[in-house]
């Protein structure tokens, strides 16, 4: 995705109408607070009434959650980063994610919102339960607590500074996707599956723009 300027300033308007320029905006709490009960009452559920046990249900839940890694992957290199040749494409790839690298200090359209959310989330499960059968109710927990700990992540790397050094590489590879080079760096919160299929920037021989850091930052 290329722009003629990065803007960090303001926000992309969408649509015409406030009322769907609206439902594209959403608060980091607000979707924690949407999946919490997920979290919660399905692995219940599968300890409870599906007699799946605690140590299953915990080795299934941490399952989902990996799972997600490669899924968060996936989309944003080939849905997010897909290149449509047609206006339309472009128009629907523009508001899926491409005023987010053109609008990247646009906190409020960090998360996905929560009426798409919810739709693909009901998706995910379906596909789940079809594919798991009753597994699904510790795997699908598990894979939205995935996407929840991507999603801060995200609000966290364009926020604040990384607040240990061992997380330094996570902040720099999403800041060089976003201002060197977006074909490369898809991992948000796990850079493992850009290790594994060598989309990973050389962060060694890739030299630090402090000023580009601070730029990317909500302060």
């Amino acid at each position: 995705m290329n722009f003629q300027k990065i803007h960090n300033k303001g926000q992309a308007k969408l649509f015409q109408s406030q009322y769907l320029e609206y439902l594209t905006k959403t608060h980091p709490l607000v979707i924690w607070g949407m999946y919490a009960p997920v979290l919660i009452l399905f692995p219940y559920y599968a300890v409870n009434s599906v007699n799946i046990s605690v140590l299953q249900s915990i080795g299934i839940f941490a399952g989902g959650m990996v799972f997600w890694t490669f899924t968060e992957y996936i989309l944003h290199r080939f849905a997010f980063h897909y290149h449509p040749e047609t206006d339309r494409g472009r128009r629907i790839n523009y508001v899926l994610h491409g005023n987010h690298h053109e609008y990247p200090r646009d906190k409020e359209r960090l998360f996905m919102p929560a009426a798409p959310s919810l739709i693909i989330a009901s998706m995910f499960f379906m596909v789940f339960f079809v594919v798991l059968g009753k597994l699904a109710f510790p795997f699908f927990p598990g894979f939205m607590f995935g996407y929840l700990i991507y999603g801060s992540m995200h609000y966290a790397i364009h926020a604040w500074n990384p607040p240990f050094k061992w997380m330094k590489p996570l902040w720099r590879n999403h800041h060089l996707h976003h201002y060197k080079h977006g074909d490369l760096g898809f991992g948000v919160s796990s850079t493992l599956w850009d290790h594994v299929f060598g989309t990973m920037y050389d962060l060694k021989n890739e030299k630090e723009d402090t000023q580009k850091s601070k730029e990317l930052m909500f302060k």
